[in-house]
């Protein structure tokens, strides 16, 4: 389990415009590294959306935010075009960053027992050292929440 104070595991992966994405590449900047389930779902639409319009919050305070799931390049580029997201979605498909960062779970639904990303949030310091984490987030209110703590 990733706790506060821990160095963020670095990650190398493409985002939804094919670019090679790495943690590290943001070395310098606080980074709102936030892991969601699948694109196009009712709460990863409205977690997505509250942070598109946070966007211009986190940017005025210079805060780069990144959202991951385990969707292919081109359905994130899809999800983004259809909801106007400015913001990095990055494409796991082999959960690299999934299971690095202990998102990759048990979960049960109607009874049966699967695996799949819970949605959590990390917020990362300029360092690349965990700053906070936020565990089975609600997605409406995860992009204000996390606001008002780099208030």
């Amino acid at each position: 389990m990733l706790d506060v104070g821990m160095k963020a595991p670095d990650f190398k992966l493409q985002d939804k415009d094919g670019r090679e994405i790495t943690l590290s590449g943001f070395r310098g900047k606080k980074v709102v590294l936030y892991f969601y389930p699948k694109d196009n779902t009712p709460g990863c639409t409205k977690q997505a959306c509250a942070f598109a319009s946070a966007y211009d919050g986190f940017k005025t305070k210079g805060v780069e935010v990144i959202g991951v799931s385990k969707d292919s390049v081109a359905s994130h580029v899809k999800f983004a075009e259809k909801y106007n997201l400015p913001f990095i979605l990055i494409s796991d498909p082999e959960l690299k960053a999934i299971k690095a960062y202990d998102v990759w779970q048990e979960k049960k639904m109607y009874g049966k027992v699967t695996f799949g990303v819970v949605r959590t949030t990390y917020v990362i310091d300029e360092e690349g050292i965990i700053e906070k984490v936020m565990h089975k987030v609600k997605p409406d209110t995860n992009a204000a929440e996390i606001l008002e703590y780099l208030k």
